[in-house]
């Protein structure tokens, strides 16, 4: 298992049940972990596992308004020229401020895994890409204007004296593709850690016979 330090000074992990504004969790979610972990290494022999979260900044809130526009460029349409009040959009974001977290995360080896694929040779990869601060994309924390800072843990950290229930939080999809399905867990922190269920007890409780994991 690998524990990486995750951190920056603005973060945004959206609420979907809250579509007209951007709101945040009060912490990251195994979602938005997968992602930062996929930016750094991602291959269709591994998939990410999001085992604990802990929580070493006060969870700090911001706000800010965003202009946006309605429709999305296209290999048609190339440009969006936002000359009408109909184009233009205002958005309100609710982020946070000065995030730091350390995660605790492992990996494991899908039917894709080829003849030279191993266990040892995806966390020799992993922890050569991590030291080195190389990624495929930039992480980030939540939205792609929240860069993260992501590096390996250090050996002692104190979490916040925090607990308390979050109700249910966004996990993850149930598989990629067309009709995917969102998951939830109920998420609780305790002194300051957030206890990840694994994927497969997810997908059961989410009405799934046949796991796959």
């Amino acid at each position: 298992m690998f524990k990486i330090r995750v951190r920056g000074p603005r973060a945004c992990f959206t609420r979907p049940e809250l579509k007209a504004e951007r709101v945040s969790y009060d912490v990251i979610t195994p979602s938005a972990t997968i992602g930062i972990l996929e930016a750094i290494l991602w291959k269709p022999a591994i998939r990410w596992h999001v085992k604990w979260i802990d929580v070493l900044a006060p969870v700090r809130w911001a706000s800010s308004r965003t202009n946006e526009v309605a429709n999305k460029a296209s290999a048609r349409n190339e440009h969006i020229v936002a000359d009408s009040s109909t184009e233009r959009q205002q958005r309100n974001m609710v982020y946070l401020r000065d995030v730091d977290y350390v995660i605790g995360v492992d990996f494991s080896m899908t039917e894709h895994a080829g003849e030279r694929d191993s266990v040892q040779k995806f966390n020799d990869m992993f922890a050569r890409r991590l030291s080195l601060g190389q990624h495929f994309r930039p992480p980030v924390l939540g939205v792609r204007e929240f860069p993260a800072i992501v590096e390996e843990a250090p050996a002692e950290y104190t979490p916040q004296d925090l607990t308390r229930p979050y109700g249910r939080m966004f996990f993850g999809y149930d598989h990629p593709g067309e009709g995917k399905r969102p998951m939830f867990f109920d998420a609780k922190i305790v002194k300051g850690r957030l206890e990840v269920p694994d994927r497969r007890s997810v997908l059961l409780a989410h009405g799934h016979r046949s796991v796959q994991c």
